[in-house]
């Protein structure tokens, strides 16, 4: 309300807080972070090459919201840490019983269960996500990511087109060790008998199982197998293979799968420890795992084939495939390979004026509105303070503009370097302001051009 003081918080976010004047210094809340330039640039890049692979295979953009009714993320798992442990909880004004998404696939299939698009329905995702666990390097408490899901299909090889579009955008940007690990969980009846033979053997191994695992043996024993903890990968690592049990129905259809991936010239790995421990799963599951991060925070990406989840949310039994990758952990890989570097955020074109700064509002404008990246300083700086900006600023050519340019109704073109970053010979100019558009065209051919051959001594202009 107007005229009300400022309320201050009792406790404040992320640790201790610096005070400065008496003022509180506030800081991201524990296990978040911010995003700004030039990180964010970085962000922008990743998905504008995830959105070109995704539309290039048919897959629309779809946004939920980042909250929904607690019941849509209870079916992705009863019993499963996501559900009991790390969701964000909360009742709004009217007692609704809300909660932050821990995940995308339960929305995309609420999504579809509430607007019943005709199939298939191709939709990608992307945003942050909400869980309540311990902060470590790439898992955050708000965390992004990317996915996408095709619903309204059992056919194997859309299970191929998924794990595909997957696979092209990691080679995109330029990721090599991700390794695909690839997996069947057949139909329910092969969930069922195989789930009673895995209890029966995690049984007999009670003593060598770690024992925050031990409770899931009899409840939910495929979550065992999910594990990360020494003693317990040491026990599953011998327990029965759930291929095993597959129906012929079931091998088929993971033959298909195999044999488009083959066809598609994407490598893999069959495990037979890669199961999925939130109930929706069946058929297909698959990891891509990052050979350069450490082992128990290695998954980049994971996904799989799911039936009955969009009925149990109100829709028609529907089949699924889809996968989710995290944002954080993907970058951290990109950085133990040393690839997809942060992009440069240059202007290409720096605006000098030393008559009062008029003409480098309106100029930097105009080249804007033709789709050039144009910047200038503010604060009628000095023409050399504005030198060492443009400078600074990466640009390639500089445009002068005082009161000599503005009697005469021109512009002085300074090349300042190469698009690649190298230097360059070309003088400056003078030239009308209606001639510019074409200096500046064939100025950027020059600076674009490779560079010349050691040795060759022409004039690169």
């Amino acid at each position: 309300m107007s005229g009300s003081p400022p309320t201050t918080p009792a406790r404040r976010s992320g640790g201790a807080a610096a005070s400065s004047g008496g003022g509180a210094s506030y800081r991201t809340p524990i296990g978040t972070h911010d995003l700004a330039p030039p990180e964010s640039g970085r962000w922008v890049a990743l998905l504008g090459a995830f959105i070109g692979a995704a539309e290039r295979a048919g897959f629309g953009y779809l946004q939920t919201p980042i909250f929904e009714d607690i019941d849509v993320f209870a079916r992705i798992g009863e019993g499963t840490d996501v559900v009991g442990k790390e969701m964000y909880e909360f009742a709004d004004r009217s007692d609704r019983r809300l909660a932050l998404r821990p995940e995308g696939t339960a929305s995309v299939c609420r999504a579809f269960a509430q607007h019943r698009p005709t199939t298939p329905w191709k939709v990608w995702y992307q945003g942050p996500f909400f869980r309540y666990e311990a902060p470590q390097a790439g898992r955050y408490r708000q965390f992004h990511q990317i996915g996408a899901e095709t619903l309204g299909t059992d056919d194997a090889d859309a299970d191929a087109e998924i794990i595909a579009l997957a696979a092209g955008f990691f080679d995109a940007i330029g990721l090599q060790r991700v390794p695909l690990l690839i997996n069947s969980m057949g139909d329910g009846d092969t969930r069922a008998a195989y789930a009673d033979a895995l209890s029966a053997y995690l049984r007999q191994h009670a003593d060598d199982i770690d024992p925050q695992d031990c409770d899931k043996i009899d409840r939910h024993p495929l979550r065992v197998l999910d594990s990360k903890r020494r003693a317990t990968a040491v026990v599953a690592a011998d327990a029965p293979r759930i291929t095993d049990f597959l129906s012929g129905e079931s091998g088929a259809h993971f033959e298909r799968v195999r044999e488009g991936l083959t066809a598609l010239g994407i490598d893999y790995e069959v495990e037979p420890k890669l199961v999925r421990g939130l109930d929706y799963y069946t058929r297909t599951t698959f990891e891509f795992r990052a050979a350069s991060l450490d082992a128990a925070q290695d998954t980049i990406c994971g996904g799989g084939r799911y039936n009955g989840l969009v009925e149990a949310l109100g829709g028609p039994p529907t089949p699924g495939i889809g996968f989710a990758l995290g944002i954080e952990r993907l970058l951290l890989a990109c950085d133990a390979e040393g690839v997809f570097d942060v992009p440069a955020q240059r202007a290409e074109v720096w605006v000098i004026d030393t008559a009062g700064g008029a003409e480098a509002r309106d100029l930097t404008h105009q080249l804007r509105s033709i789709g050039v990246r144009a910047d200038r300083a503010f604060d009628d700086r000095s023409i050399r303070a504005q030198m060492r900006a443009a400078d600074r600023s990466g640009a390639e050519i500089a445009l002068i503009v005082g009161t000599d340019e503005i009697d005469a109704g021109t512009v002085t073109v300074r090349p300042l370097r190469r698009s690649d970053g190298g230097s360059v010979d070309v003088p400056q100019q003078t030239v009308p302001r209606s001639e510019l558009l074409g200096t500046l065209r064939a100025l950027f051919d020059t600076l674009n051009a490779p560079a010349p051959a050691s040795g060759d001594s022409s004039n690169p202009a």
